[in-house]
């Protein structure tokens, strides 16, 4: 403030502060103990409620109230540029007071914010149908729609000098293991990049291994699937600006639950998980297993089917895995395209490229009938995975096994399949196992990867892994 010598050059300073936006606000108001100057972004600040405000703030000054300048939505502390900066960089209003010293700020925010409606990626039959939206107070306030509870800890962090992202993670104090607790706050507050604006920037930083194609948090939408998480003692991490949550920490078979396994009823929801188990089997091991028999093992099938494939393949002029290579990346092909295209276009392209297209180069003499089949249920069984990032994972490493299988037949995809189990074992999310239930091995709660246990049976709160997860203390009555 020294440098500064009059009202004017002081709005003159704070408009040099911010460039010259165009939607900052720097003006001059009268007060009880001389001219103040107020600042705010427009775009970021309910104008209508600025000079409400204010007024408030002046009625309580003139009646000499003690500490007339903290209300409910203001507080005031020693003027410095830098909290000058962060401030009105926040969406708050900013008033100036240059004989006293003293910057007061008000909470006026004006953010648009869309409408909860259910995610297109985790559509559910029974269950509430919304999802988080680009707010993060909006998104802890689905969470505590849910958990009245004082337990529920938010934990706020600030990342990234040119950005000043806002990173919050929560759990449950009384559940969530410390040990998880301090690692991630650790791992986020040892984050050292100037520019953070995505949840996916967020994910690298905390992840055991980058390097490792599985997923090792579980990204979601949905508040009732981040409820039922922070009930089992993880961490739900959100990010400003992004409507995804990261929950950690989780194992392998965490992408296989879906919200609907809890809502539907006992059967009925462990049939459908038994059948995404096996719909990663297939969708990992089926082309895999039609090059080796193909290729290598065509005497294990009975003699009638076996004299169909040798017709169906008799006339295709390559190797079974030239063929499944040919097939397997037009279908990613016309998968990559469907996404990116509009939504009315986008059904349209995926009819014409896997009916017309793919019946084209069958009658042409590129693949096979049989190939087509195969392809076809590997995709089908892929998309019944309720993970996005999982489903990713599943069609990158099916490659690998085709590839063992072109050269080694079944013992190459018995090889493969042992060095996949031998990098889950040595996966962890948060440092915890990543293979739990079955490495280490927990006969309790290894039924849970197939079954969903009644809940008048389960007494108590499922837990995804053995140790290191505290339970909720009982109130009350002992």
């Amino acid at each position: 403030m020294d440098d500064v010598t009059s009202n004017e050059s002081l709005i003159l300073y704070i408009q040099s502060l911010f460039h010259d936006s165009a939607d900052l606000t720097v003006r001059k108001i009268t007060w009880k103990d001389g001219d103040a100057i107020v600042c705010f972004f427009n775009t970021l600040t309910d104008s209508s409620e600025v000079n409400k405000q204010i007024e408030i703030l002046r009625l309580r000054s003139s009646a000499d109230l003690p500490n007339w300048a903290g209300t409910a939505t203001s507080s005031a502390g020693a003027f410095s540029v830098p909290k000058l900066v962060e401030s009105v960089s926040n969406g708050f209003v900013a008033i100036v007071f240059p004989t006293t010293n003293l910057l007061m700020t008000i909470t006026i925010p004006s953010f648009e914010v869309r409408t909860t409606t259910e995610p297109n990626n985790e559509i559910v039959i029974r269950g509430p149908h919304e999802g988080f939206v680009e707010s993060i107070d909006k998104n802890i306030s689905l969470i505590r729609k849910h958990l009245f509870i004082s337990d529920l800890v938010v934990k706020d962090v600030r990342l990234g000098e040119d950005t000043n992202t806002k990173v919050t993670y929560v759990y449950i104090e009384s559940i969530a293991n410390k040990d998880v607790v301090k690692e991630v706050k650790t791992r986020i507050e040892d984050i050292d990049r100037t520019k953070i604006y995505s949840i996916g920037q967020i994910e690298d930083y905390l992840e055991d291994s980058v390097w490792s194609p599985f997923p090792q948090f579980l990204n979601t939408e949905r508040p009732d699937r981040a409820v039922a998480n922070l009930l089992e003692g993880k961490i739900v991490i959100f990010t400003d600006q992004s409507p995804s949550a990261l929950i950690a920490p989780v194992n392998f078979f965490s992408f296989y639950e879906t919200p609907d396994d809890f809502n539907g009823r006992i059967l009925v929801g462990s049939f459908f998980r038994m059948l995404r188990i096996f719909s990663f089997l297939v969708a990992v091991f089926l082309p895999a297993f039609y090059i080796a028999v193909v290729g290598f093992h065509s005497e294990i099938l009975p003699y009638d089917l076996s004299r169909k494939v040798k017709v169906a393949v008799e006339f295709i002029p390559y190797r079974p895995i030239v063929e499944a290579l040919i097939v397997e990346l037009f279908i990613e092909v016309i998968r990559e395209a469907t996404i990116r295209l509009p939504a009315p276009i986008g059904p349209t392209i995926g009819i014409v490229g896997g009916l017309v297209i793919g019946d084209a180069i069958v009658n042409a003499g590129l693949v096979s009938n049989l190939m087509v089949v195969v392809v076809a249920m590997t995709a089908i069984s892929s998309f019944v995975v309720p993970s996005v990032e999982m489903n990713t994972t599943i069609r990158i490493i099916r490659f690998p096994f085709m590839m063992a299988a072109t050269l080694f037949g079944f013992f190459g995809i018995a090889i493969g399949t042992i060095i996949l189990f031998i990098h889950l074992m040595n996966r962890s999310s948060l440092n915890q196992p990543y293979l739990s239930p079955v490495v280490p091995f927990d006969p309790s709660r290894f039924k849970n990867i197939f079954f969903r246990i009644p809940y008048y049976k389960n007494h108590k709160q499922q837990q995804t892994f053995t140790h290191g997860t505290g339970r909720r203390k009982r109130r009350g009555r002992n």
